[in-house]
């Protein structure tokens, strides 16, 4: 459905969303690409931090998902704002709402990294994707939002991530095959896991709380006690510090493990996910500075398009119709080109719609 651009919305939002889809559909495959050709102790470095964590411990690229998360949930008390007002009408075509975007994400997620368009029910994967943490994360977190108030959603949020962890302690250990979270997949899923190393099901709690942390961030950003913007990237600052603080205490207990979603990780990333929050906020929204950061929309307002055709659709075929003849001249770099005229690609589809107020919902 093509939409109209919003001229309410806040300008941060769709720049860090887009920051982080930048990053996922455009630096890293192509820094990737040249590693392959290309070494120095440096880059090698760079490209150390641009992969993710073998299990315990945080990289940069162990972010990129929490921050998809948290986006989310930033979104959602604009999103939501209508139906969140005290009255006796009818919630019943907001929660068809919900349930129809939680279903189409999840069926995209099984596009992306579930075969579902292989044919194949040997090579099948249920739950395993980043879209399908985001739908289960977003239906958790709107029914929160939509029954809570402010108390009432801190408290949820803490919860999930208590629950989780008393179960991690209780029935487990944090090790890639005898944590609880492993067993719940296994028991669930059973050949449907997809990659054995990542859990989904009882991560759901912490995808949840994630998606929550940002709402939280969301409902500040929101404003509607009219405090200065000043003021509120300050709080948003402050609450970043205290929950990165929170993170490490807990990993003296609970490590920090992003491919099982811990809540030491849930805490310390959405801290994270905060601190980027509030600088974006502050740069853009409090000082009103836009130049060389407008350009990050065209992927931060087709989040989902960009997604889905980032990780579907393999432009290499059109790059290499019209550039064959470089092949030979550029040899093992080819690839490399490969790789950058395929995103370059998706970039300027997106750039098409943007122009054209063209905006994919749900």
């Amino acid at each position: 459905m093509a939409v109209p651009q919003l001229n309410n919305r806040l300008a941060s939002l769709d720049i860090l969303r887009g920051f982080d889809l930048f990053m996922l559909l455009f630096l890293q495959p192509v820094l990737v690409s040249v590693s392959r050709v290309w070494s120095a102790p440096w880059f090698d470095a760079l490209m150390r931090q641009l992969d993710h964590e073998v299990w315990e411990g945080f990289r940069c690229w162990d972010l990129v998902m929490p921050l998809f998360l948290f986006m989310v949930g930033a979104a959602m008390p604009f999103s939501l704002a209508r139906y969140r007002r005290d009255g006796s009408g009818s919630r019943l075509p907001v929660y068809r709402r919900i349930v129809r975007r939680f279903l189409l994400l999840f069926l995209f997620g099984m596009i992306v990294q579930g075969n579902l368009l292989g044919f194949n029910p040997d090579a099948f994967y249920v739950y395993n994707n980043t879209l399908q943490a985001i739908a289960v994360g977003y239906l958790i977190a709107a029914v929160i939002l939509l029954n809570c108030g402010l108390r009432g959603r801190i408290i949820a949020t803490v919860g999930l991530m208590l629950v989780y962890s008393w179960f991690m302690w209780l029935l487990g250990d944090y090790s890639p095959q005898g944590n609880f979270a492993f067993a719940v997949d296994r028991m669930i899923l059973g050949d449907l896991r997809g990659d054995l190393t990542y859990t989904w099901i009882w991560s759901s709690l912490n995808f949840g709380a994630t998606v929550m942390l940002g709402a939280l961030a969301g409902d500040l950003m929101k404003n509607e006690h009219g405090r200065p913007r000043q003021r509120v990237a300050a709080i948003l600052a402050l609450a970043a510090v205290f929950l990165v603080a929170a993170g490490l205490l807990a990993s003296c207990v609970e490590p920090i493990i992003k491919r099982i979603w811990t809540s030491s990780m849930t805490l310390y990333s959405g801290g994270l996910c905060a601190a980027l929050m509030a600088l974006t906020y502050w740069w853009v929204d409090v000082r009103g500075h836009h130049r060389g950061l407008d350009w990050l929309k065209i992927y931060g307002m087709n989040p989902i398009t960009a997604y889905v055709l980032g990780e579907v659709v393999n432009f290499r075929s059109i790059v290499a119709s019209v550039s064959y003849g470089l092949a030979p001249i550029l040899g093992e770099w080819y690839a490399v080109w490969l790789t950058f005229g395929n995103f370059l690609i998706l970039f300027l589809i997106l750039r098409v719609m943007y122009k054209n107020n063209i905006f994919l919902k749900l």
